[in-house]
C-alpha cells in the first residue's frame, strides 16, 4: 500500500487497487515513513473510503488530531453497532465519532459537560441507537475512567442515527423535532398517553422517520395516490384519518409541506394501530 497523505503517525492515505482514495489506521502506520513510501496490509487495522464527499479534507484534519486509542474504541463500538443494528452504516461515523468521543472526554476532564435538550425524543425514537450511546458511555468509563452524562450518550446515539440515514447532524436533529412535533399532534388529539414500548410504537417510528427525512430534504413522495384505498380507510379509520388530517394541517403550516393521498393513508394505518392496537 502506498501512502499518498500522512495524516498522522496512525492514519495514512492511500489508493486502493481500483484506483480510489482510502484512509488506513493502525497503531505507528505511518512512523519512520513518508509520502511515497509503502507500507504492509498486514499493518493496517482498519480502512474505509470517503468516496463522494465534498468535507474530506476536514475529516482529513480531524483525523490528524484525534489519537490511536479513540480511534480504535470507535473502530470497536461500531463493529458491535452494525450487528446490533444489522445494517450497514456511513463510514463517516468513524470519524465522527471518534472526534466526538475525543471532545467529550477532553471537555469533561475541564468539568464542562454538555446538557442535551433533545435527551427525551432520542431515547424514545431512537432506542436501538441509544443503547449504543450507553453501551458507549460504559466503554468510556472502563477505558478512560471518565464519567459522562446520560446527555452525552444521547448525542452519540445521534451520530448512529445520521450515519444510518445518510444526512447531516442538523438534518438529524431537525428530523427528531419533526417527529416530537407530529406525535405530539396524535397526543393532543387523542387525549391519551401513548404506549412507546409496543411494536406499533416502533413501525410509526420508523414511518414517521422517513417522512421527516423527505420533508427535511424537501423531497416531494413520488408515489401515486391510491383514491379508493384512501376513501375505505377514512371511513373505516375516521378518527385516526381526522387525525392524520390534523398532522397535514401542521406540517403545512409549519413547513410549508403538503402530505399527499399516499401519505396521509400511511400515515392514518400507522395511527390507527399506535392508538388502537389494530
Amino acid at each position: 500500500m502506498k501512502i499518498i497523505k500522512i495524516l498522522n503517525n496512525n492514519v495514512i492515505v492511500s489508493i486502493d487497487e481500483d484506483g480510489r482514495e482510502v484512509v488506513a489506521m493502525g497503531s505507528g502506520l505511518a512512523f519512520g515513513r513518508r509520502v511515497g513510501d509503502t507500507v504492509s496490509d498486514q499493518k493496517v487495522d482498519k480502512l474505509f473510503r470517503l468516496e463522494g464527499n465534498a468535507n474530506r479534507n476536514h475529516y482529513y484534519d480531524l483525523l490528524q488530531e484525534i489519537p490511536m486509542e479513540y480511534l480504535t474504541l470507535s473502530d470497536e463500538i461500531v463493529r458491535d453497532a452494525k450487528t446490533k443494528m444489522g445494517k450497514p452504516l456511513s463510514d463517516i461515523v468513524y470519524i465522527t465519532l471518534s472526534d466526538h468521543i475525543y471532545q467529550a472526554i477532553s471537555r469533561a476532564r475541564e468539568g464542562i459537560q454538555l446538557r442535551n435538550a433533545l435527551l427525551w425524543d432520542i431515547k424514545h425514537f431512537y432506542p436501538m441507537e441509544y443503547e449504543i450511546g450507553m453501551m458507549t458511555q460504559a466503554l468510556i468509563q472502563e477505558r478512560f475512567g471518565v464519567s459522562l452524562l446520560d446527555d452525552e450518550a444521547g448525542f452519540i446515539a445521534l451520530h448512529f442515527v445520521n450515519a444510518e440515514v445518510g444526512s447531516t447532524m442538523e438534518h438529524i436533529v431537525e428530523i427528531t423535532k419533526i417527529l416530537q412535533e407530529v406525535t405530539n399532534v396524535i397526543r393532543y388529539f387523542f387525549k391519551v398517553k401513548i404506549d412507546e414500548s409496543t411494536v406499533h410504537f416502533y413501525r410509526y417510528i420508523t414511518h414517521i422517520k422517513f417522512f421527516a427525512q423527505r420533508l427535511v430534504d424537501r423531497k416531494t413522495y413520488d408515489g401515486s395516490d391510491d383514491d379508493e384505498l384512501l376513501e375505505l380507510v377514512k371511513r373505516k379509520y375516521k378518527n385516526s384519518y381526522d387525525c392524520a388530517n390534523e398532522i397535514k394541517r401542521f406540517i403545512l403550516k409549519q413547513y410549508n409541506y403538503s402530505l399527499s393521498g399516499e401519505e396521509i393513508l400511511y400515515l392514518t394505518i400507522h395511527i390507527q394501530r399506535l392508538i388502537y392496537g389494530s
